[in-house]
């Protein structure tokens, strides 16, 4: 972590990313298997209108629809946003607007991406077509963007669609990605800071006592502001734990291990780390453990068995 702005706290860049498969059912599969042939399909409820993207069910009245159409794709913009500075991951990396383009024979609109040169370009109203990708897999990133158009062309009403297509796309996998930057405060700061020096500090609330590590700024219970500084531990006694079976992935430990909550001595609070040097299927409720730092570590690597007798079940009860 890097210092911030505001004395004696800490900020870092974090990511959270992993990649999420999904089934398709028959709806969404015809409209991405569209997509990649270059075809825009929708589906028409029972009152008459065309949903596109298509749904599987009615949102007014969650009835099933399964009758696909196809419609234009040339569409008319119905509101817009600028964005002056793209992220890592949108369809364009300069300047665009999000649009939502209702597409000729369509009742509703899809949000997507439009190349133009600057707001002044954009405008409620104005003729957009799609911008097919030049390689297509079955994904809404087949359309590459929208781009502005004078056609000329009266829009054409939606056409009946079978859906049926060669190798239809039966599931997709999609990443999800957050990057956002993460400030600690006061009290995780300092948390932090007693880490590195390999000590676990927390914080005793005012009213009713207790220590609470990683400390939270304030009482979870009273809601009062804590302030006093405690160091806890170093070693501590396993409440509850659970076996991992299924290995992480980019985590370079053999499974089955154990993951443990650890009060440590002093706090009043169980935090959780890993188990390591005893079988894991000695790993016990009550069992004594101590840190085991390495290398540079921020934190420390693992607990492992203490030298010590197993503590008593009521010094450890209310912490469960």
């Amino acid at each position: 972590m890097t210092d911030a702005s505001a004395p004696g706290t800490l900020s870092a860049p974090l990511v959270v990313e992993f990649p999420f498969t999904r089934s398709l059912g028959p709806v969404q599969s015809a409209f991405l298997t569209g997509l990649r042939e270059r075809t825009v399909l929708g589906v028409r409820t029972g009152d008459g209108r065309v949903l596109v993207p298509p749904v599987e069910y009615d949102p007014v009245t969650a009835e099933e629809i399964r009758d696909l159409v196809e419609v234009g794709a040339a569409g008319t913009v119905t509101t817009w946003a600028w964005n002056p500075s793209p992220r890592r991951y949108q369809p364009l990396g300069t300047p665009f607007a999000w649009v939502l383009v209702r597409l000729d024979g369509a009742d509703t609109a899809l949000l997507h991406a439009l190349d133009a040169p600057g707001p002044e370009a954009v405008r409620t109203g104005m003729r957009v077509r799609v911008r097919w990708a030049a390689e297509r897999t079955g994904a809404i990133t087949d359309i590459a963007c929208f781009e502005p158009c004078d056609d000329g062309e009266p829009p054409a009403p939606a056409r009946d669609h079978d859906g049926v297509f060669d190798d239809p796309v039966s599931r997709i996998v999609a990443p999800a990605r957050l990057d956002y930057t993460y400030a600690p405060g006061r009290a995780q700061s300092a948390h932090l800071e007693a880490l590195r020096e390999r000590r676990t500090v927390g914080e005793r609330c005012p009213s009713c006592r207790k220590v609470y590590v990683p400390p939270r700024g304030a009482c979870p219970t009273c809601g009062v502001a804590t302030a006093e500084r405690v160091e806890v531990g170093p070693r501590g006694t396993v409440t509850t734990y659970c076996v991992v079976n299924i290995k992480a992935r980019n985590l370079d430990i053999e499974v089955p291990y154990v993951y443990a909550h650890i009060a440590l001595d002093g706090a009043d609070l169980a935090l959780h780390g890993r188990i390591a040097g005893i079988p894991y299927d000695q790993v016990r409720m009550g069992l004594r453990v101590e840190p085991v730092w390495t290398g540079e570590g921020r934190h420390p690597d693992h607990y492992r068995p203490a030298a010590e007798p197993d503590a008593d079940y009521d010094t450890y009860r209310e912490l469960l």
